[in-house]
C-alpha cells in the first residue's frame, strides 16, 4: 500500500481531454497525458484490499494493487513486470477497456473508485518509453508450428503466448493489414494506429510472422489444407456480422453497418482521403447506444456532419447508483462518452418504425415508447449499431455440426473445436464467445494459447485467465 491515507486525501482524477473544438479537427487521441505527479496521487488512492476484488474482476487477473504500488512509488519497472505478467497489451486496454476492474473497485463502494485503466496506460506508455520488455522472447525453440486465423485482440494474445514459449507462429488475416477490430473497428481518436503498429513491431521482432491478405477458407487456402502445414490451429476470426434491423426502407441507399461505416472512415484516415461512406453535410441517424454507436458519433463529428442523432430502444439509464446495487455497476449507470461530449442529440426509449426515401433514405418514423408519439426524423445517412449476430463462420467454411445454437464456435473445456483434420483445431474471443470485450478477447487468447501448448508439450507452461464460457460481469 503505497500510501495509507491516499484514498482520503486525494478525488479521483482521471486524464482531462483536449479541448472539443480542438479534438474535432483532428484525429489525435482525445486525452492529453497527466503529470506524473498526478499519476503518481492517482496510484496513492489504492488501498491494496485484503481481498483485491478489482483483480477478480479484471478477466486477466491483473496485480493491480501491486502495478498502483510501483506507480505510486515510481519504479516503472517493477510495475510493468506485474502488468504484462498478466497483460499482453496493456497499451490497448488502458485506452479500450470499460474497466469491470474499476466497477469492483472497494473504494467505490463510499467514493469514486480509483482510476485503474489510467494506471495501466501509465504503466504500459512508461514501459515503451523506458524501453523496458514489453513481451517474453523464446528462450529455445520447440519446431511446432501454430497458424492463428485472425489478427484481433484474441488472435495477436494467443500469438504473443505461444512464440514466448517456443513455438514458430503465423498469423493468418483476410484484411489487407493485421489488426482486426484494432486496425479497422475502433477509431484513431480511441487508439492511434502508431499505438499498434507499435506492437506489431514487437511481436514482429519476436519472431511472429503475419501475413495480410490471407483468407483462410472458400476464396483462399483451405482450413484443412492449412491443417496439413501446421501442428495447430487457433480460429480468433471475431464476431464480424452485425445486426441489420427488420424495419421498412433498411435496404435504402446511406443505410449501413456500423462496422462498414468505422472501417471506411478508419481506412481513410490512414491515407488521408475521402472516406467511401462520408457523413460530411448530411444529417446522420445513429440506431443503437452503446459504445459502437458512440464510436460512430465521434466519428461523424470529425467529418463534418450536419447533424447528429443517436436513437437506443432502451429506457433512460439512472445517473446515480441504485439503492438496491451497492456496488458501482457501470453497465446499469448513465454513461457519457467524449463522444456524447462534443455534440448530437440522444434519445432513449427509442424505436425505429422504418426507414423512408426515394432510392435513398431521406428520413425516419422514430416512436417514443414513453408516451406513444411517433416522429419524422430526417436522416440522409443511416448507421445501425445494434450490435452483431456472431462470427462469419461461412467465411472460414464451417458447417452447422460445429457451431452452437447462438452461432459461435463450439469448443470442449480445452478451447478444442471439433473440427477434424491432420491438425487440432482450437478457437478463441468473439469467435466462440460473441461479440464482447477487448479485455475478454485478450484473456481467451491467452487461455486457448496455454491448452494448445500444453497440447503439444504435453505440460502446462502458460497461465490461463478464464475457462471457456466464463461468465462475463
Amino acid at each position: 500500500m503505497g500510501k495509507p491515507t491516499g484514498f482520503l486525501e486525494f478525488p479521483r482524477r482521471g486524464p482531462r481531454t483536449r479541448p472539443v473544438a480542438i479534438r474535432l479537427g483532428d484525429w489525435d487521441e482525445v486525452y492529453e497525458d497527466q503529470a506524473e505527479a498526478e499519476v503518481r496521487e492517482q496510484a496513492a488512492r489504492c488501498m491494496d484490499c485484503g481481498i483485491p476484488f478489482c483483480t477478480q474482476g479484471c478477466p486477466l487477473g491483473n496485480r493491480i494493487p501491486v502495478f498502483n504500488d510501483g506507480a505510486f512509488r515510481g519504479r516503472w519497472a517493477e510495475a510493468a513486470a506485474q502488468l504484462f505478467a498478466t497483460n499482453n497489451f496493456p497499451e490497448f486496454t488502458g485506452r479500450l477497456c470499460p474497466a469491470p476492474c474499476e466497477s469492483a473497485c472497494v473504494l467505490g463502494i463510499a467514493d469514486d473508485p480509483v482510476t485503474i485503466e489510467r494506471l495501466e496506460y501509465q504503466t504500459a506508455e512508461h514501459a515503451f518509453a523506458l524501453g523496458l520488455p514489453v513481451m517474453v522472447v523464446p528462450s529455445s525453440e520447440t519446431g511446432y508450428h501454430v497458424a492463428i486465423v485472425g489478427s484481433g485482440p484474441a488472435g495477436l494474445a494467443a500469438a504473443a503466448q505461444l512464440r514466448s514459449a517456443g513455438h514458430r507462429v503465423t498469423v493468418h488475416e483476410r484484411a489487407d493489414a493485421i489488426g482486426g477490430l484494432l486496425r479497422y473497428g475502433i477509431p484513431a481518436f480511441k487508439l492511434d494506429k502508431a499505438v499498434l503498429e507499435r506492437r506489431l513491431a514487437v511481436l514482429a521482432d519476436a519472431g511472429v510472422e503475419f501475413r495480410p491478405s490471407s483468407p483462410i477458407g472458400p476464396g483462399g487456402l483451405a482450413l484443412e489444407d492449412l491443417q496439413r502445414q501446421v501442428d495447430a490451429v487457433v480460429v480468433a476470426v471475431g464476431a464480424t456480422l452485425g445486426r441489420r434491423l427488420p424495419i421498412p426502407g433498411s435496404e435504402l441507399a446511406g443505410v449501413h453497418l456500423a462496422m462498414e461505416y468505422l472501417e471506411a472512415a478508419n481506412r481513410a484516415v490512414a491515407s488521408a482521403g475521402t472516406p467511401a461512406i462520408d457523413a460530411r453535410d448530411r444529417s446522420v441517424l445513429i440506431l443503437g447506444g452503446g459504445d459502437t454507436g458512440a464510436d460512430c458519433l465521434g466519428t461523424a463529428h470529425r467529418q463534418g456532419a450536419r447533424s447528429v442523432t443517436q436513437l437506443e430502444i432502451l429506457p433512460t439509464p439512472p445517473r446515480e447508483r441504485p439503492a438496491d446495487e451497492p456496488w458501482p455497476t457501470m453497465a446499469r449507470l448513465f454513461k457519457t462518452t467524449t463522444a456524447h461530449e462534443e455534440g448530437g442529440e440522444r434519445r432513449f426509449a427509442a424505436e425505429t418504425l422504418a426507414l423512408e426515401g426515394d432510392d435513398r433514405v431521406r428520413r425516419a418514423q422514430v416512436r417514443d415508447l414513453d408516451t406513444g408519439e411517433v416522429a419524422t426524423l430526417a436522416a440522409d445517412l443511416v448507421l445501425i449499431a445494434a450490435g452483431f449476430q456472431g462470427p462469419d463462420l461461412a467465411a472460414l467454411g464451417v458447417g452447422t455440426p460445429h457451431v452452437t445454437t447462438r452461432g459461435t464456435l463450439a469448443v470442449d473445456d480445452r478451447w478444442r473445436t471439433s473440427l477434424g483434420g491432420r491438425a487440432p483445431v482450437f478457437a478463441c474471443g468473439d469467435a466462440v464467445r460473441g461479440q464482447s470485450l477487448v479485455v475478454w478477447a485478450i484473456a481467451e487468447g491467452r487461455s486457448a494459447a496455454a491448452a494448445v501448448d500444453e497440447h503439444l508439450t504435453g505440460s502446462r507452461r502458460l497461465p490461463a485467465p478464464v475457462r471457456p464460457g466464463a461468465a462475463s460481469w
